[in-house]
């Protein structure tokens, strides 16, 4: 037996069990980033091992989420032996920046981030008059691989972390607050696909909200899917008003079957009753996405269809213009755009065009995660640093 507790198995080569050992280590590894948390019950369970009373972990958890300190040895009302122990045992932050960019108006920023294994991990941040909203990624690339987005092309690498995807919207409220601003909304909408990651995706909605640390409204909570079908039943049977968002892209199954894969699997019939259900359920308004996708899905065919999947009590559509990532598609004008919006409201849906910030930096999904990663599937090492 080995000194990690593995054991060499019989008719196994020395090369391979070595590999097999390394791909166990590694494991082990990202199991233990996750676990380095910035949640309460993991704060008590180490503070408690380091003999320190219970209120400690409560001062420790709002220190992160409230004063948004990003170092133990900021917490001065911890004695300093426990601070240089908790630093020992804990990580405050589980992503660094590495590359930024922000729009020429300055309201957009996105964020290429490196995970504790070296992973890229994208977020941005949309500032509008009111409002300051955070769009995270639930998973590094995507397994739903649509056709029109960036982060599916490497496919899906891992998912996140609840703290990870947490991390995302600390690092901006930090920004935020040196303009006197915070964190109004968030949207599960970056890298990845919420529901495929769902155990992980809803608790970081709950460290969100928890009045006793970062408490954001559930209702400023948006999480999107591509049509996980059983994920939707079970998202409407949760406790927290957060919102759902449907990303449909095509309102026939011929068309989606191209642009979203999912929808072999899931077709509209299928996706459509659920989110019947979760209205019936839950009588919270449904948001549907649509990136305008010029001579693709803006066609009469479309609109047509539309008019009998959304024509509906509290369906939302949403268009998007569709940001271009270098593959087939082309980005819609604004006539294109606004001629589409008007043949979709004599169709009497409810229709909105959602502006879509950041067009100059890249800022579609997996735009600058796809470039860190390497032709041969390895994160691409990356200098740290504002890229403008």
């Amino acid at each position: 037996m080995s000194r990690d507790g593995l054991t060499t198995p019989r008719h196994c080569s020395a090369h391979r069990w070595q590999s097999l050992r390394a791909a166990v280590r590694r494991d082990i590894a990202i199991l233990t980033y996750n676990r380095r948390v910035i949640a309460l019950e993991t704060l008590q369970e180490t503070l408690a091992a380091l003999g320190a009373p219970r209120y400690r972990a409560t001062q420790v958890y709002q220190a992160l989420t409230r004063e948004l300190v990003t170092s133990f040895a900021a917490i001065t009302t911890l004695p300093a032996e426990l601070r240089r122990d908790l630093a020992a045992q804990l990580d405050p932050v589980l992503l660094d920046a590495v590359e930024v960019r922000v729009s020429p108006r300055g309201d957009t920023r996105k964020t290429l981030f490196r995970a504790r294994d070296g992973e890229p991990v994208e977020a941005v941040l949309m500032v509008y008059r009111g409002r300051a909203t955070v769009c995270v990624s639930t998973q590094v690339g995507c397994a739903v691989r649509c056709a029109f987005c960036a982060s599916g092309a490497a496919g899906l690498r891992r998912d996140l972390s609840a703290e990870e995807m947490v991390d995302q919207v600390l690092h901006f409220a930090r920004l935020l607050r040196d303009d006197d601003r915070r964190v109004t909304n968030v949207v599960f909408m970056g890298m990845g696909e919420p529901f495929l990651n769902y155990d992980e995706t809803l608790r970081a909605c709950r460290l969100l909200n928890d009045p006793a640390g970062i408490g954001l409204a559930a209702r400023a909570i948006s999480v999107s899917t591509a049509g996980v079908v059983p994920a939707i039943a079970r998202y409407a049977a949760e406790p927290l008003q957060l919102n759902l968002a449907v990303s449909l892209h095509a309102a026939t199954d011929e068309l989606r079957d191209r642009l979203v894969p999912l929808n072999r699997q899931y077709p509209l019939t299928k996706l459509m009753a659920a989110c019947a259900a979760y209205v019936a359920k839950t009588r919270r308004k449904l948001f549907f996405e649509w990136v305008v996708l010029p001579g693709v899905n803006d066609g009469d065919d479309q609109v047509a269809a539309l008019g009998k999947l959304l024509r509906k009590p509290l369906y939302h559509l949403n268009l998007i213009a569709y940001n271009e990532t270098g593959g087939e598609f082309a980005s819609p004008t604004a006539g294109e755009l606004a001629a589409f919006r008007a043949k979709i409201e004599r169709t009497r849906i409810a229709c909105t065009v959602r502006r879509s910030p950041g067009v100059e930096i890249d800022a579609a999904c997996g735009q600058l995660a796809l470039r860190r990663v390497s032709p041969g599937g390895a994160p691409a090492a990356s200098a740290a640093g504002a890229d403008q």
